[in-house]
């Protein structure tokens, strides 16, 4: 009765039908769901930047060693354990006068050349040919843990051990401020470069866990992001300086495409 006496109202109703209607209103949808995510995102990453930053500025005051072993062999993982040992027993007392990272690595990088001939001593003391490459690098490490303190996720600047391949389990430590160290010692060694706020986030016996796992996430979302940014063919842009000079990369393990140091191995310094 209805339908007679209002004739358009059954045409309206078709009308909703339509397949073309029906599609712009999903197209509509999925644009909104888009929106929605991206919000949401942004809505994560702005809360939580207050504390990625602190922990992008730890990274900042922290020089890592980092030792990779040609393979997981025993006889490998071993020769791995005495290079650590040489070189550590090689850079005793090294960094002493050292007041920041940036010192740090400037007395690090006029030592490379002694430690890596210490490095190929050790291999061919112990009977292998393997090359061994011994540099600083700048490397993203996810979280971890070593004896008290934890070091959250992102990139850090690294004195980087190779032996032969290096596809084997790898071994690290904090160089700067010197860690590898008994553990009684480590936290004061912290606390001469860390700010309070700092230093409550790396000695936070678990509080900052959940925190540290969504910085692991914020920093992988980040890398997707700059990668978005790079050529399809897989060239990296570099950025020339003004002056015309060549500006200085950063050294990325470009072997798997992944973080390098997602295998790294549980064991501590030898005390």
């Amino acid at each position: 009765m209805c339908a007679n006496r209002y004739p358009g109202l059954n045409k309206s109703r078709k009308t909703v039908n339509h397949p073309g209607i029906r599609k712009r209103w999903d197209d509509e949808m999925k644009h909104l769901e888009k929106a929605l995510l991206i919000a949401f995102i942004l809505t994560v990453a702005f809360s939580f930047s207050a504390f990625a930053g602190q922990c992008e500025d730890i990274s900042n005051h922290v020089l890592r060693l980092h030792v990779l072993a040609n393979s997981d062999s025993a006889q490998d993982q071993q020769l791995k354990l005495q290079v650590r040992d040489r070189l550590l027993r090689e850079s005793a007392g090294m960094l002493d006068g050292a007041k920041d990272r940036d010192s740090a690595e400037r007395i690090v990088s006029g030592r490379l050349s002694d430690l890596q001939r210490a490095a190929a001593d050790e291999i061919r003391k112990r009977g292998y040919d393997y090359p061994v490459q011994v540099r600083l690098e700048n490397l993203y490490f996810a979280t971890r843990q070593y004896e008290k303190v934890t070091l959250p996720a992102g990139r850090y600047d690294a004195l980087r051990v190779t032996i032969g391949s290096a596809k084997g389990k790898n071994w690290w430590c904090v160089m700067f401020p010197p860690m590898c160290l008994p553990a009684a010692e480590e936290k004061e060694e912290l606390d001469d470069v860390l700010n309070p706020g700092q230093m409550k986030i790396v000695t936070g016996d678990g509080e900052y866990e959940i925190r540290f796992k969504s910085l692991e996430l914020y920093e992988q979302l980040r890398d997707w992001a700059e990668s978005l940014k790079q050529p399809r063919d897989g060239a990296e842009i570099i950025e020339q300086p003004q002056d015309g000079t060549e500006s200085a990369g950063q050294t990325r393990d470009e072997s798997s495409g992944q973080p390098h140091d997602q295998a790294e191995s549980a064991e501590q310094p030898q005390k």
